[in-house]
């Protein structure tokens, strides 16, 4: 049977996943990429010159946001994290919907931004803040480079993030209006690659690939990965960086108030007009 190709590819194992998160919150979490997301997500609320009655935190880890928001909504629900994407939302039953750190393990993000769209109510919004763009990278290249080197290729190991680009068209495909989105890069610098897996481990973030390697990295490999780490980008004092994109993303449900785009046509100045009459000045 051919595939069908509006099925969204499985990357994730969301079970793996909530695994993970549980023994991170019984280790003892790893938490100020998620506070930083949280204080960014309560002054962004704040900045939007309208109140917000009823609010949904969806799937974001622990209950830093929804403490965050109280305050600035009258009301807010988390939705729990659960392997399946289906979201317990009644169609137009929110003004707002915030999510932290969480879509980036998401196998079909269309589909639950749809789902999200479907719950707001006109001119609702959607404000939520996930892992991007650049993520990890030094730790994805240093890790390629050690495999290819002592193994002879390379399994994968970082998950693949969605840039800014793909974000803002995904919003557009969901139904949103007036989409937004930018990136709050956070550059962490620690002791070495095992400290960075360290902290990773206990943000319930470490491998969850469903085509990831099922048998134990060789020792020669791991410390090869951390020697290339420190070799490529550590600085001066001999700690390594480790690079965070939070790429932020908003959209409305929409409504008849919200400012429409001109009609292709209906400009009353053309361009060709102004670059002529710049030329003249």
């Amino acid at each position: 049977m051919a595939p069908n190709p509006t099925t969204a590819p499985i990357l994730f194992d969301r079970a793996l996943l909530g695994a993970r998160l549980m023994r991170a919150r019984r280790d003892g979490a790893v938490t100020f990429l998620l506070e930083r997301a949280a204080e960014d997500m309560a002054d962004r609320v704040q900045a939007v010159s309208r109140s917000f009655s009823a609010a949904a935190d969806v799937w974001t880890p622990g209950d830093g946001l929804a403490e965050a928001l109280r305050g600035r909504v009258s009301s807010i629900g988390q939705v729990e994290f659960a392997p399946e994407e289906a979201l317990p939302l009644a169609p137009e039953s929110l003004d707002l919907a915030v999510s932290a750190l969480a879509f980036q393990f998401v196998n079909d993000l269309p589909g639950v931004l749809a789902q999200i769209r479907s719950a707001l109510k006109p001119d609702g919004l959607l404000l939520a803040a996930m892992l991007g763009g650049d993520t990890l990278t030094e730790l994805r290249q240093a890790f390629a480079a050690a495999e290819v080197e002592c193994e002879g290729g390379v399994s994968p190991r970082v998950a693949p993030f969605a840039d800014l680009r793909d974000i803002g068209a995904l919003l557009q495909r969901a139904g949103f209006a007036l989409p937004v989105t930018d990136v709050d890069r956070v550059v962490v610098r620690y002791a070495s690659a095992f400290a960075l897996m360290q902290d990773l481990r206990r943000m319930g973030a470490t491998n969850i690939l469903r085509e990831r390697r099922r048998t134990p990295t060789r020792r020669a490999t791991m410390l090869r990965m951390a020697q290339i780490y420190a070799e490529r980008f550590a600085d001066a004092d001999g700690r390594i960086r480790a690079t965070f994109d939070i790429v932020w993303l908003s959209g409305w449900a929409p409504h008849e108030s919200q400012p429409k785009p001109l009609k292709p046509g209906s400009a009353k100045a053309s361009l060709e007009a102004a670059v002529k009459r710049i030329k003249r000045e």
